[in-house]
C-alpha cells in the first residue's frame, strides 16, 4: 500500500484489524507492549493516521475498532493520491517561470538574440514535446504537409489532445492537398471535433510553431526539416512571425466548409448506407443481399459504388476507411 502513501507499519496495523475485527485499543497497546515498536512508528500515530485516511472507524464507547472494508479502503485512497498527484502536475505545469531563472544563468551572451538553434529532427520534436506540455493559453500552427504518416499521427495525437481538454486553444493551417488523403483528413477532423480550430489553404510553404504567443519555432530550411529549427523567444520577431501567421489564417478556409473525399459520406444513399454497414458485417454478397432484400447484383453495384466514393482500392480498404471516418 505504500503506493497509497500509506507507511509499512500502518498497512501493517490495518491488516491486523481486517484478521482481528474486535481488537479494542487496550489491546493495541497491550501487543506493542508485548512486540516492541512497531517498525518505528507508534500504534497511537498510526492509528491517527489511519483514521484520517479513512480506513479504520472506532465504534461505541468500549474502544473498538472497525477497519474499512478493503474495497472501499483503496478506492478512498486511490481518489485522495489521484488528487494529490493532480494538484502537484498543475504546480509543475505552472512553473515556466522557473525556466526564465535558469535562462538568466546562461549570462547575457544569449539573451540579447534570444534565438536557439536546434539540431536534427529528435532534438526539434523533444522540444515541440516539451512547449505542447508547457503551453497553458494557444498554440498556433501553419504546416504544408500534403500527408501525415500513421507514425507521425500516433505521435501528434496525444499532445494535441491533452492541450485540448486542458482547455488551450489551437489553430492551425494545412494544405488543402492534405484532405485527400484519407487518414490524415480523418485526424484532422478528429481535432475538430476535440475543439481546435483548423482551416485549409491552396498553397502554402511556411512552417510555423507558436506557444502561448511568445515563443516560436520555424524551420533552418523549410524544404528540409532535417536541417534544423530555430527557436526564438524574441518579442520582436515572435510578433513578426504572429503577423505572418494571422495572415496566413485570415486568408484560408475553415475546414468544416471545405471539401474533401470525406465529404462523400453526406452524399451516401439511405440504401447505400445500409450496404456499407452490411459490408463491414456480412461475410458474403449473397448474405448482404437477403439482409438487404435486394438481388446480388444490386448488393455488388451498390458496393462498387461505396467503394468509388471512399477511393478504396478493395473491400477490406473501404471498411477500414469507413471506420476511420466514423461512418460505421
Amino acid at each position: 500500500m505504500a503506493v497509497f502513501g500509506v507507511s509499512a507499519a500502518e498497512e501493517e496495523l490495518y491488516r491486523h484489524f481486517l484478521r482481528n475485527p474486535d481488537t479494542t485499543i487496550e489491546d493495541l497497546h497491550a501487543l506493542a507492549h508485548k512486540d516492541g515498536p512497531s517498525r518505528g512508528q507508534h500504534p497511537d500515530q498510526c492509528l491517527e493516521r489511519l483514521r484520517r485516511l479513512g480506513l479504520i472507524h472506532p465504534t461505541g464507547t468500549d474502544g473498538r475498532i472497525t477497519p474499512a472494508d478493503p474495497e472501499v479502503a483503496v478506492a478512498r485512497l486511490t481518489d485522495a493520491r489521484l488528487h494529490a498527484l493532480h494538484q502537484e502536475l498543475q504546480r509543475v505545469t505552472q512553473a515556466r517561470h522557473v525556466i526564465q531563472g535558469l535562462r538568466a544563468e546562461q549570462g547575457e551572451w544569449m539573451a540579447p538574440q534570444g534565438i536557439e538553434q536546434l539540431h536534427g529532427l529528435d532534438d526539434i520534436r523533444n522540444r515541440i514535446e516539451d512547449l505542447a506540455f508547457f503551453a497553458r493559453d494557444e498554440i498556433l500552427s501553419v504546416e504544408p504537409y500534403t500527408k501525415l504518416s500513421a507514425e507521425n499521427i500516433a505521435r501528434s495525437r496525444p499532445l494535441d489532445t491533452r492541450c485540448l481538454r486542458r482547455g488551450v486553444r489551437i489553430r492551425n493551417v494545412v494544405l488543402r492537398a492534405a484532405l485527400d488523403n484519407p487518414p490524415t483528413a480523418g485526424y484532422l477532423r478528429e481535432l475538430v471535433a476535440e475543439g481546435a480550430m483548423i482551416r485549409v489553404a491552396e498553397n502554402i510553404t511556411e512552417r510555423i510553431l507558436v506557444y502561448d504567443g511568445h515563443t516560436a519555432l520555424v524551420p533552418v530550411d523549410p524544404r528540409n526539416t532535417a536541417r534544423g529549427a530555430l527557436l526564438a523567444r524574441s518579442n520582436g520577431l515572435v510578433a513578426n512571425i504572429i503577423a505572418l501567421f494571422e495572415k496566413i489564417w485570415s486568408q484560408a478556409e475553415q475546414l468544416t466548409a471545405a471539401a474533401g473525399p470525406e465529404d462523400a459520406g453526406e452524399r451516401l444513399t439511405a440504401t447505400e448506407r445500409r450496404v456499407l454497414l452490411s459490408m463491414c458485417s456480412a461475410g458474403k454478397d449473397e448474405v448482404g443481399a437477403r439482409e438487404l432484400g435486394v438481388s446480388v447484383r444490386t448488393y455488388r453495384r451498390h458496393v462498387a459504388d461505396i467503394m468509388q466514393k471512399l477511393s478504396a482500392v478493395n473491400r477490406a480498404h473501404a471498411a477500414l476507411l469507413a471506420r476511420e471516418r466514423g461512418w460505421v
